[in-house]
């Protein structure tokens, strides 16, 4: 796992956009609404499968299972880790660790397939969120390590050389005038 990690947004039109980020060449999806349908989600899901891009649920794994997708995202405050792990058998699982490498180190222990550090930017989404340093990405956890919060295509190469594997991102991707474009330019960060 490497590469832009399209987070997405709330609001309309999300299954246009999401479209126009996986013809960018996105490398993971995460599908994350606070009032998500299981039908939006099937159809995402879908979408990724059409691309070979892997999707993730946020907070779900009762979702993720019912409409295929590849894993699940999870944060501090939902859910047993090792339940999740057990009922995700062959799929990806993430971990939110915030600025918290020992959470990082446990959610490895207990089967991370990916960790994601942030605040690492300050974030127009979560503007409350702890900022995490971007020394955290010098650890070799074993796992690729995401960086997420306020990433935008000026800063996002401060995180790529601090070893972020994984760029998680939300409003600079899908606020673009271009999103296909934009996903294209974090892509090339990579290359």
């Amino acid at each position: 796992m490497k590469g832009l990690y399209a987070i997405t947004p709330e609001g309309p039109g999300l299954v246009a956009k999401v479209r126009s980020a996986l013809e960018g060449g996105i490398a993971l999806l995460q599908y994350r609404r606070k009032q998500s349908t299981i039908d939006e989600a099937k159809e995402i899901a879908q979408l990724a499968r059409e691309h070979g891009v892997p999707l993730i649920v946020n907070d779900d794994v009762e979702l993720a299972l019912a409409v295929g997708a590849d894993g699940v995202h999870l944060g501090r405050d939902d859910g047993d880790f090792s339940i999740a792990r057990s009922k995700l058998r062959g799929r990806i699982l993430g971990a939110s660790c915030y600025d918290r490498l020992e959470l990082a180190q446990a959610a490895v222990t207990a089967g991370a397939d990916y960790v994601a550090f942030g605040s690492v930017f300050a974030s127009p989404t979560k503007p409350q969120a702890v900022r995490a340093p971007l020394a955290l990405f010098k650890h070799d956890l074993g796992v690729p390590l995401c960086a997420i919060g306020g990433i935008t295509l000026a800063n996002a190469p401060q995180a790529i050389a601090a070893g972020a594997d994984l760029l998680a991102v939300i409003s600079d991707l899908f606020d673009a005038p271009d999103i296909a474009a934009r996903a294209r330019a974090y892509a090339r960060l990579f290359a």
